[in-house]
């Protein structure tokens, strides 16, 4: 790879960049399991939500006594590297928990540091769970890639056709910042609404990241008098900035985005003005949360401070890595046997209520078993909290 070059120059620096969560002393063996994703700059929530929901769960297992697999009691140990969304330094990052001997990942949170890791994971004999949308790293001939969320191809269809069906809505029009993951994602927005026959009226308009001033962006786009605004791929900083200027512009149709988002960064930026945002939520509502569920809300919020509602949908990666262990312990060293018991697991899902199961889906998008089951829930943001707005499945 021409990154190579890139690695071994920095691979000093890099491993500064390595945290390794505060466990107890404790007479267990230790199963490490790694993150790499982006925990700074405009997207840090994305990766924040992952570090801490893993970094909770393991405190809470270690307290308990760990996690036994195969006989075997084992403290989990988290170690994070934060990419700050630079595809090199992903790759950096996976490297170093190749070196630490790590076989299973979480992160990265954007398509092209995802992408970027493909090869390392693949030729160390890691499995990994990006929060990634694209279609390549999760079907044949890829096989070490599990999408840990519901994609915006699964999502967007959802959310237009509830819009049609209950608001209405004929015209949508699309903006979206000038990278590859938020330009991915509005193709696949544009391609949904055609497809259910909404009629797009603006998918042409895209920012620089850096953009501070969104109102010459978005007046060409509002223009248009779409019934429905999407901001494609919308990082959670840019979110409150974006739905402020088209609000002030007099625009009043409805605004969505197929990424999660942060209530507090949007009654921050936003206030009122983010009334009625729609985004995809966190994989649980007070209805389906379990008291276990609950719990974790609660040991996450006294950790640190506050509560992110992505974290609902974030909790799960770890929970599916150790149980799919607990299932067949000679995956620990070989991500082969992982892969083999992927396609039959089932085990109860702790954070709903009922019958809920853990599987592994994805033969409809991908052929093949690489996506947690995690609900789909669609929020709907009002003085600032997020409210559900309605709960789908994927196969």
């Amino acid at each position: 790879m021409k990154r190579r070059s890139f690695i071994k120059t920095t691979a000093l620096s890099t491993v500064a960049a390595l945290s390794f969560a505060p466990m107890a002393l404790a007479e267990n063996p230790v199963l490490k399991i790694g993150f790499v994703g982006v925990t700074s700059g405009p997207a840090a929530a994305w990766g924040t939500s992952n570090q801490r929901s893993m970094e909770t769960r393991a405190a809470w297992i270690n307290e308990t006594g760990g996690v036994t697999i195969g006989g075997t009691a084992y403290d989990v140990e988290i170690v994070s590297f934060d990419d700050q969304k630079d595809p090199k330094r992903a790759i950096a990052g996976m490297e170093q928990m190749a070196q630490a001997g790590i076989h299973y990942v979480v992160g990265p949170n954007v398509d092209d540091g995802a992408a970027a890791v493909r090869p390392v994971a693949e030729q160390n004999g890691i499995m990994y769970f990006p929060y990634a949308f694209p279609k390549e790293l999760y079907t044949s001939p890829a096989s070490n890639a599990v999408l840990g969320m519901v994609a915006n191809y699964q999502s967007g269809p959802a959310i237009y056709k509830y819009l049609m069906q209950n608001n209405g809505i004929k015209t949508v029009a699309f903006v979206a910042a000038n990278e590859s993951d938020p330009l991915s994602q509005r193709d696949g927005g544009v391609e949904a609404a055609n497809a259910l026959g909404l009629q797009v009226v603006s998918s042409n308009v895209t920012y620089q990241v850096d953009t501070t001033d969104f109102t010459p962006v978005i007046l060409p786009v509002i223009q248009t008098q779409p019934d429905l605004l999407v901001l494609s791929g919308v990082a959670p900083a840019a979110a409150p900035q974006l739905i402020r200027s088209a609000r002030e512009l007099g625009f009043t149709g409805l605004i969505s985005t197929e990424t999660a988002q942060d209530a507090g960064v949007l009654q921050e930026g936003a206030g009122q003005l983010a009334n009625g945002f729609i985004s995809v939520g966190g994989a649980s509502t007070p209805e389906l949360a379990s008291d276990m569920m609950r719990e974790f809300v609660d040991r996450y919020t006294k950790m640190f401070g506050e509560y992110n509602d992505e974290s609902n949908t974030k909790v799960y990666a770890l929970e599916y890595i150790l149980e799919t262990l607990k299932a067949n312990p000679a995956a620990i060293e070989n991500v082969e046997e992982f892969k083999t018991t992927m396609d039959t697991f089932e085990a109860p899902n702790p954070y709903m209520v009922g019958d809920a199961k853990l599987s592994y889906v994805g033969m409809s998008s991908f052929g093949q078993r690489r996506q947690v089951s995690v609900p789909l829930v669609v929020n709907v943001f009002n003085d600032g909290a997020f409210e559900t707005l309605f709960v789908a499945q994927v196969d």
